[in-house]
């Protein structure tokens, strides 16, 4: 498979969990390279069902390295509590699993100031997971986060904590929030970096042996293309690379030893939180959410949902170099008779097909759309692409050339043997 990077090609939510599970049967190793435990990957294997945040989903194949890079930030007591979980439902988590001594480690006054920050917003929120992510991001930019290596060095530890606890808790006073005990942060976090210890390593050395070695990566996005920090529908982002770009910087691996990049997208569009969405239509979401669908596998909240947008995608092939598409819960549109894609925005008397950097002006962008006549019957037996309705396959040659990549898996449902190489 060679070196592989899988990335979100809208707004996150796309299924991507699933894809990697699949695409990690012909990999080595699977590299978690940004966002923190705000992601979600839900993985169905056989009837159970498995949440990940932290833990590559790489971890639910045997033999498999999964590796938790240097671009993520943790929550180590989240951490904690997920490898708990998972070994619980019977997966091994051992050797299998490898943190980077310089992710950067999410604190409680990240997660006080997140919830903070976004109250004082009032409706400017961003619509955040309030995990602490972006303040715990804000640190590293900042160069007074502390990292992994930091947790499991004792010695040290305690006197780095003591100052950014007393300079944070000033913070939170002034947000009218109540200070942190030092002495129980403290606890939970030594008691948490004691377990985590045998994981962390210096993982840009083990990838490069890996690769010295023959071995091939996948590389495990998060969020997705438009909550890119850079890239995505700012301020309405998250703070992080989400984009393929992120990967070489989240990793240590360098550019020229990437070989390909797949983007994951529903056949439909959704997001999670506040932002423009220009093709988000109430019916298709009432649907959706009536199937049981679209509720956020970290948050339980509702997905806003609409139209698939191929301006928005196709700006996702070209920022990441898409060589292949994966379109997932195309069985979600099963019993819709006229469907609609975004094929253009319209502003007042201006045509647009490419999205306008500022929000204020997608947020006013009326879609222009192409119809295609639906299939009206259930696609989620099929295993060939032979066995998708003609109209099914239509659709999705259709959105193939829209968004100018080629067109290589298709899902039809959560299952492992629901997915359709094309």
């Amino acid at each position: 498979m060679a070196n592989t990077i899988l990335v979100g090609a809208q707004w996150g939510d796309e299924g991507k969990g699933k894809i990697i599970d699949v695409l990690t049967e012909r990999a080595d190793i699977v590299v978690r390279y940004a966002g923190g435990n705000n992601a979600g990957h839900t993985v169905f294997v056989g009837k159970t069902r498995y949440v990940l945040h932290l833990v590559p989903s790489g971890i639910l194949r045997k033999n498999k390295l999964c590796v938790i890079g240097n671009g993520v930030v943790i929550d180590p007591i989240s951490l904690v509590l997920e490898i708990a979980g998972l070994r619980k439902l019977g997966v091994k988590v051992g050797k299998n699993l490898v943190v980077s001594e310089t992710a950067h480690v999410v604190f409680p006054y990240h997660r006080e100031l997140d919830t903070h920050r976004e109250h004082h917003k009032g409706k400017q929120k961003i619509g955040t997971t309030k995990r602490g992510i972006g303040p715990a991001y804000g640190d590293k930019a900042a160069r007074v986060g502390l990292r992994m290596v930091d947790l499991i060095q004792g010695d040290t530890f305690e006197h780095k904590l003591r100052q950014r606890i007393r300079e944070n808790n000033e913070v939170l006073k002034a947000l009218g929030a109540k200070p942190l005990a030092f002495a129980k942060v403290l606890r939970d976090y030594r008691e948490a970096g004691e377990f985590l210890k045998p994981f962390v390593t210096n993982t840009v050395v083990l990838l490069h042996h890996a690769m010295a070695e023959g071995k091939d990566l996948l590389f495990e996005g998060a969020q997705g293309t438009f909550l890119d920090i850079d890239h995505g529908t700012y301020p309405y982002v998250t703070s992080s690379n989400t984009t393929a770009g992120g990967a070489c910087a989240g990793s240590g691996v360098p550019p020229h030893r990437m070989d390909r990049v797949v983007g994951v997208m529903k056949a439909y569009t959704t997001r999670v939180g506040e932002g423009p969405l220009p093709t988000e239509d109430a019916g298709i979401s009432d649907l959706l959410h009536g199937m049981g669908r679209e509720f956020g596998a970290t948050t339980g909240r509702p997905r806003r949902c609409g139209w698939f947008d191929a301006v928005a995608v196709r700006h996702a092939v070209m920022v990441n170099g898409m060589d292949d598409i994966a379109v997932t819960n195309l069985d979600g549109l099963d019993t819709v008779e006229t469907i609609r894609v975004g094929i253009g925005y319209r502003v007042g008397g201006r045509r647009y097909d490419h999205l306008p950097a500022a929000v204020e002006a997608l947020a006013q962008c009326e879609p222009i759309y192409a119809e295609f006549p639906g299939w009206r019957q259930p696609t989620s037996a099929a295993r060939r692409w032979k066995d998708l309705p003609v109209k099914a396959r239509a659709y999705l040659r259709a959105l193939q050339e829209l968004v100018g990549a080629r067109l290589s898996l298709v899902s039809v449902g959560p299952g492992r043997e629901q997915t359709i190489a094309v």
